[in-house]
Order: C-alpha cells, then sequence, then structure tokens
C-alpha cells in the first residue's frame, strides 16, 4: 500500500478511515490470526462497520464512553475499531482490575456500555452495582455451544454498517494512567493523536519488511498503550497481520514456538519476557531467525540477557521510550540516524520535538540532565474532565513534562536518568505508591505505611511497603505481613501487591510531613 493513498484516504477526521483504506488494498489477506482461526481485512472492516451500528442501534450517541475490560482478543480490536466507526470513545481497563479499580474507571468516565468477556463479568457485575449506574453491559459469550462466542456476540451487536464523522480534535481512546499522587487521570487522545502514531510507521525509513508482510505476535496486554498501538495498530494499518496470544498466559516456550511456526517479524516485549525466555532450558532450541523488529519498554534489559538473545535471533533488541500521553512512542532507536545505541531510548522521532530543561524552565545542553519535555501531534488532547491537571501538565508553548529526567548526548540520542514521579516499574507494569498506601491504610491495624521500589532480577523492581502497625495491633499479634499481602491481593491487581513488608516502629518524615523515601530504601539495602 502506498503512503500517498493512505494519507489521501485519511488526512483529518474519523481515524478508522484508515482500516477502509487497508481493506482497499488487502482485503484478502489475513489481518488476525487467534489459536487457529483467521479473520480478513475486508471481513475485520465489515464487522467492525456492523458493530458500529449495533452500538448505535443499542442507544450509544458519538461521543458516548464505551469500557473495554476484555483480555487480549479478536473482540478488543473489533469493538475498538467498531467504537472509532461509532464515534464513540474508547476506553480500555486492565483486565487484571479488582472490583474497586473497575468501579473507579465506571464512575469517572460516566461510560454507556462495556464490553467484557465471561470470566470477567462477575467482577463487572459487582462494580456496576457499586456504582449505582445504568448501562449495556455486552459479554463475549453464548449459548450455543457449537458455535464461536465471538462470532455469536458480534451477532447480537450488529446493525447497518456505520462510519461517522469524526473531528480531527474528537477524542477517540480514553485509557487512564496514574500521576505522582496516585490518583487515576483520564488520557484524551483524539483522532488526530491516533493517527498520528499509526501514519509514523508507514513513513519510516527502516522498514526491513514490506508493511503488509508484517507478522507481529501480540503478548502484550492490548488495554495498555504500547499493546494497542505498537503491536495491535500499526501493523493492521499496514496491511500486516496480528498473531493474539493472552497476557494473562506468558508461556516463554510457547511464545519461542508461536514466533517459529509463524515465522514472526515483529514482536515488542517487556523485560521479563526476554528474561524468561532465556533462562528456558531450551531456549537455544528454537529458530528465532525470523524477526527483523523486536522492541523493549519499561525497564532497563540486563547486558546478558540481551547479549543472549541477540545472538540467538540474530536482531537487535531496540529501545524506546513513550507514554500513555503521548499514545505510545516519541523516541526510538529503531529509525535513529545512526543505529541502535543500546543504553539509550535512540533519537526523537521525525513528529517529535523535544528539550530538556532544568528546574527553572531553561534548555540545558548535551551531557546535562534535566527533566524532558516532548510536543507533537501525537501528545493528548489533556486530562479527562482534570482542567488544573491538564494545565499542569503542559508548559505555555505547549510542551508536555513526561516528569522523566533525561540527557542526550552531541548526535541528539537520549537516555532516561532517573523519574521523577514516584512509579514503580515491575514487568513492565507501572505501580504507583500512593495508591497501594491508601490501601494499606484503610485496614484497620494499619496507623501508617510507604512503598516503595525494590530490586528484583526478574522484574525489575517490585513493591516493598513499610507498615506502623497500630498500637492495639503488633506484629504477630492481630497482624501479620501474610494477612497485609491477601488484604492487598483481593482488592488490587496482583502484579501491584507489596512482594515485601517490614513493620516499622514510625516512617522517616521531613519537617513538612512528607516520608523520606530515599531513606526507607536506603534501610531496605541494608537489611
Amino acid at each position: 500500500m502506498e503512503l500517498t493513498d493512505i494519507n489521501t484516504a485519511s488526512r483529518s477526521g474519523n481515524v478508522a478511515t484508515l482500516f477502509d483504506e487497508t481493506a482497499r488494498h488487502h482485503g484478502d489477506e489475513r489481518a488476525i490470526e487467534y489459536h487457529g482461526e483467521s479473520t480478513t481485512h475486508a471481513e475485520l472492516r465489515d464487522r467492525t462497520a456492523a458493530f458500529a451500528g449495533g452500538l448505535h442501534d443499542l442507544g450509544l450517541e458519538p461521543g458516548d464512553r464505551l469500557l473495554l475490560f476484555l483480555p487480549n482478543c479478536p473482540a478488543f480490536l473489533v469493538a475498538s475499531l467498531g467504537g472509532f466507526r461509532a464515534g464513540v470513545v474508547i476506553s480500555p481497563i486492565n483486565p487484571q482490575y479488582k472490583r474497586r479499580e473497575v468501579a473507579s474507571q465506571l464512575d469517572d468516565t460516566d461510560a454507556t456500555a462495556i464490553v467484557t468477556h465471561p470470566s470477567l463479568r462477575s467482577v463487572v457485575d459487582r462494580a456496576v452495582a457499586d456504582v449505582g449506574t445504568e448501562l449495556e453491559v455486552l459479554t463475549v459469550e453464548s449459548e450455543h455451544t457449537d458455535r464461536d462466542p465471538e462470532d455469536a456476540f458480534f451477532e447480537a451487536v450488529r446493525g447497518e454498517p456505520t462510519l461517522v464523522e469524526r473531528d480531527d480534535d474528537d477524542v477517540a481512546l480514553l485509557p487512564y494512567t496514574s500521576g505522582t499522587t496516585g490518583d487515576p487521570k483520564g488520557v484524551r487522545l483524539t483522532h488526530r493523536n491516533t493517527r498520528a502514531q499509526l501514519l509514523w510507521t508507514l513513513a519510516r525509513s527502516t522498514q526491513n519488511v514490506d508493511p503488509g508482510d508484517v507478522r507481529s505476535l501480540i503478548w502484550l496486554p492490548l488495554y495498555h498503550i504500547t499493546g494497542f498501538t505498537h503491536t495491535a495498530l500499526q501493523p493492521l494499518v499496514g496491511g500486516g497481520t496480528c498473531y493474539f496470544r493472552s497476557a494473562l498466559e506468558w508461556d516463554p516456550q510457547a511464545c519461542m514456538q508461536r514466533i517459529e511456526d509463524e515465522a514472526i517479524t515483529h514482536f515488542v516485549g517487556v523485560t521479563a519476557m526476554y528474561t524468561d525466555m532465556v533462562a528456558a532450558d531450551d531456549f537455544g532450541e528454537y529458530d528465532l531467525t525470523s524477526l527483523e523488529s523486536v522492541s523493549e519498554g519499561g525497564a532497563k534489559l540486563s547486558s546478558a540477557v540481551q547479549e543472549a538473545f541477540e545472538t540467538t535471533a540474530g536482531v537487535d533488541i531496540a529501545e524506546g521510550y513513550g507514554l500513555t500521553e503521548t499514545h505510545g512512542a516519541t523516541h526510538s532507536q529503531t529509525d535513529s540516524t545512526f543505529g541502535l545505541q543500546h543504553g539509550t531510548i535512540g533519537q526523537p522521532l521525525r513528529m517529535t520535538d523535544c528539550k530538556i530543561v532544568d528546574d527553572d524552565g531553561a534548555e540545558v545542553p548535551p551531557g546535562e540532565a534535566g527533566e524532558l519535555l516532548v510536543r507533537g501531534p501525537q501528545v493528548m488532547d489533556g486530562y479527562h474532565e482534570m482542567p488544573d491537571a491538564t494545565e499542569a501538565a503542559f508548559t505555555e508553548n505547549g510542551y508536555f513534562r513526561t516528569g522523566d529526567v533525561a540527557r542526550r548526548d552531541g548526535t541528539n540520542y537520549y537516555e532516561i536518568v532517573d523519574r521523577k514521579k514516584h512509579v514503580i516499574v515491575t514487568g513492565g507494569y507501572n505501580v504507583y505508591p500512593s495508591e497501594l498506601e491508601a490501601l494499606l491504610l484503610e485496614h484497620q491495624a494499619v496507623a501508617d505505611a510507604a512503598v516503595v521500589g525494590i530490586p528484583d532480577e526478574r522484574r525489575n523492581e517490585v513493591p516493598k511497603a513499610f507498615v506502623v502497625p497500630t498500637d492495639d495491633a503488633e506484629p504477630g499479634d492481630g497482624v501479620t505481613a501474610r494477612e497485609l499481602r491477601e488484604y492487598c491481593l483481593d482488592r488490587i491487581a496482583a502484579y501491584k501487591h507489596p512482594r515485601e513488608i517490614a513493620f516499622v516502629d514510625e516512617l522517616p518524615r521531613t519537617t513538612s510531613g512528607k516520608v523520606r523515601k530515599y531513606e526507607l530504601e536506603r534501610r531496605h539495602g541494608a537489611e
């Protein structure tokens, strides 16, 4: 497919028209493979168009919010692309979330409908009851055992083929992230933001594979912006094929076998995935040489793991950088002028303007560290119904404050040095300490709590909680570390729970009352 064709087809308006153009050029070619079942690009277009009509028949109007609480499956893509076509706003939810987390997003989005999976339906029902709202709950299931559940589901939510005109600045996607306070924030990503990221991949100068020949293995969760944008939508819009696997069923051997069997060309993973593959006893027995593009993000990969994987697969692992607020990548090693420079995040994408500034907002020279600011067509419109947070996130000149400390060298390669936000990156997932601290403080035996990240060989880092028990709940007499861990596991996603809990008499604080977390981190190192 020529880039000029797809640019002409969607220079503005509803981003779903990009996929119509894809179907025009690649209609008979495979778009999705899932457990042996295939869907062509033409079938995907027709199914999403009918789903959009079905949403309108259910009463959803342009601008309404449609939540997706699903594991990795074709239904996620059909519902999201169909939602775009219908003009509704798609808001994905982490399928590991529990009742209180789902209820929070239902309430904040004022959702009109939610698409979910049978295994998650009970969580949805309880969350809906908590919020006390009426909305359409659409479950990917069927009473007919001789039919594919997703086929039955999309036949039930089916109407006249529909495409609603949308303006560039209309919101298409509303994923949620958290800031330094840990309070969830809905990120308003527009049709322009989405189109900018999708067209970038077709314009890349270093493509080793024609976009139509890309075979992308999707194991990252689709609710996450990297999984959705970079492992699914970008390959699809170029005419490539997406091979689905559930992010909740990670299996390093199955991943490598899939790469070999399907001659996968593109794979994006997090540090733990590569660590697990290299650690597998039969690692060297799989043929991984079909890989042309392999990327990693979320945390630094150990040199030993990186070298072992690259030697076996015959391809370099490229790092990149991006945020939910930037709809994914702002920097990439893959398309950098001088190739991969390990230890860096590469150079800014051609559509991205960025700079590094000191605490006064003055730009610093190469080699000096400061906060990374970015600006470009992929950067969010703002936070959902949070005008103060939106204003604080941008400079007067429209640069987004990433909150990350970075530096660049003389060839414009960037390196992330540290995080200004107290984010714990564990296995590629972000954990916000304040959310975990607030939950711990709800326990009747906890008087005070602080959470920090501690090193972990496999997951990069994991949460550790320092807990001050109440006077009547001393350790071993009414409260234990195990009890608190189970308390957390019952209420939040498993990856967020504290792997270690230390009981202390008090937390070190500044005169203004803020916890000196660096002292807790140092205390852990001395233990």
